[in-house]
């Protein structure tokens, strides 16, 4: 017997919810990749990290935000802990090593692609994880060719939004590529949630794990919490802000614009003029 799925129990809420935490974890954390690339000597492992965190908590929120709007008719959701804060640390990792390869070689060519394949499949690997925590009394089915479509969304939405972050354009070009990073979460998820069906069980056994009540203060507790501590941290950086890009910074501090070097002409005292005299008189008198 199939179960009567509905992903849209609170309407537009869940979805437009969710696609904004998407998007402020995508602004975030590509904001944070772009960094090295505004501000000369910067500490890039430090801000590339800070990225990779803050996309990896985005995204994971934004799943468990639209999660709250999953139902089956017939049988109630529980969740497993341990998977569902797994899928946490996969995102974070997999976005991480994405990050990384485009903080370093620079967002073009097989940098980009190896980047953007590899963020995009943290985003799905973190989807389909936190499915798999899904308790219910029946089992969750997969159209292949509707998963398959998930991760290539994902993928490609994903690179275009590195490639978008990496033009160091100004805070207009950041705030686009954050929209193409909810965008690929949103597009990835609810293209994922169409390929489930469930297969009910005829038992009316107890399901185990956690509610959705209860799973919900500790994802906006601490992802979100985390979140608005990047947020500040980026809000305080006037780099970041006004994402103009430094060469040299001229007191080798991060986020202070550089100015152009003067040079001082040393001041030297004019020359003495040269005298030419004949014969020295004597001051000693002279007999006559």
């Amino acid at each position: 017997m199939r179960g009567t799925v509905d992903g849209f129990t609170y309407g537009l809420v869940t979805p437009v919810v969710a696609y904004l935490m998407a998007c402020l974890g995508g602004a975030l954390g590509l904001r944070c990749t772009t960094r090295p690339m505004l501000v000369a000597q910067s500490w890039r492992p430090g801000w590339l990290a800070l990225g990779a965190v803050a996309i990896g908590s985005g995204i994971w929120t934004m799943h468990f935000v639209a999660m709250m709007g999953f139902t089956v008719k017939e049988t109630p959701i529980h969740y497993d802990k341990a998977l569902t804060f797994a899928s946490l640390g996969v995102a974070i990792v997999m976005v991480g090593v994405g990050i990384f390869i485009v903080g370093y070689r620079g967002a073009r060519g097989a940098a980009l692609f190896t980047g953007g394949t590899i963020t995009g499949l943290g985003v799905a690997s973190m989807h389909y994880l936190g499915m798999a925590g899904i308790r219910l009394n029946g089992t969750l089915e997969y159209n292949t060719l509707t998963v398959a479509a998930s991760v290539v969304i994902a993928m490609v939405a994903a690179t275009a939004a590195l490639w978008a972050a990496g033009q160091v354009r100004g805070f207009a070009w950041s705030v686009g590529a954050s929209l193409v990073m909810g965008l690929a979460v949103s597009g990835m998820h609810y293209t994922g949630m169409a390929a489930l069906s469930v297969h009910l069980h005829h038992t009316g056994a107890p399901v185990g794990g956690a509610s959705p009540a209860e799973m919900l203060w500790p994802m906006l507790i601490g992802p979100l919490a985390f979140l608005v501590l990047a947020g500040v941290v980026v809000m305080f950086d006037p780099m970041m802000v006004a994402g103009r890009p430094v060469v040299t910074p001229v007191q080798n501090k991060p986020g202070v614009p550089a100015h152009p070097e003067v040079r001082h002409q040393p001041h030297h005292a004019p020359p003495r003029p040269v005298r030419l005299s004949g014969r020295r008189r004597s001051r000693t008198p002279q007999s006559r």
